[in-house]
Order: C-alpha cells, then structure tokens, then sequence
C-alpha cells in the first residue's frame, strides 16, 4: 500500500515540476525581452521579482489542481488550463501600453513594478485556484 502511494505521490510531484519548467521556458517566451539576461546578466530585480512572481501565480492553482483532482488526468488538465490563464495574464499585462508600459519599465529595473506585477500574478493564480475548487 505505501509503495503504490509512494508511486503516485512521484508520479503526480514530477508531472507537477514537469509543468512548472515548462511554464518557466514558456513564460519566457512570452515575454518580449530576455528574462534570463535581464535576471542573470543585468541583474534586474525587477525583472527576477515579475518572475518568481509568476512562478508563484502557476504553483498556487497547481497546488489546488493536486490536492482537489480526482485523478491524474484531472489533474494534468487543470494544471494545463493554470498555466494557460498565467501566460495568457503575462502576455496581456506586459504588452499592453495604456498608460504605463509594464515592458519598458521592467526593462528598465524599476523593481516597484517587478512588485506590482508579481502580486498581480499571485492574484490571478489565486483567483485561479479558487475557480478550481469545484
């Protein structure tokens, strides 16, 4: 009993991890500038703030894709439509030029928008998350 749980508490965690770097090279596809140089290079708080941000935003509906799916093909579902509602909120909130550009100004390493844009992300995944707990 405990290795067949044991088996699926690995299955289900790799997956997990599995679609959290697959979330990480995807988001930095969406992005229009280079996270990586910007965070590794640059040394851009800013930018590495929006990030982990992000990566919290995916990991908090990932957490409820896990603990509420009634089974593994549940779960890979739901954690594909948290990642998808992540990204498509990153790439609507960084290209989007209204009256700030949230591009230019993380570019930029005006870390308060790093923040802004971090809690945003752990606002939608929240909301995310909570949409899920049917």
């Amino acid at each position: 009993m405990f290795l067949e749980s044991f088996l699926f508490f690995l299955l289900f965690f790799f997956s997990a991890a599995a679609i959290l770097l697959l979330f990480i090279f995807l988001y930095a596809k969406v992005t229009p500038y280079d996270d990586y140089q910007l965070i590794f290079r640059e040394n851009n708080a800013a930018a590495a703030v929006a990030f982990g941000g992000a990566i919290l935003g995916l990991c908090i509906p990932l957490y409820s894709a896990l603990v509420s799916s009634v089974s593994y093909v549940d779960f890979l579902l739901w954690a594909m439509v948290a990642m998808g509602i992540q990204l498509l909120f990153a790439f609507v909130m960084i290209r989007i030029n209204v009256k700030f550009s949230f591009e230019k100004l993380l570019e930029e390493g005006v870390v308060s928008v790093g923040v802004f844009m971090a809690f945003l992300s752990l606002s939608i995944g929240l909301l995310n998350a909570g949409s899920m707990s049917y």
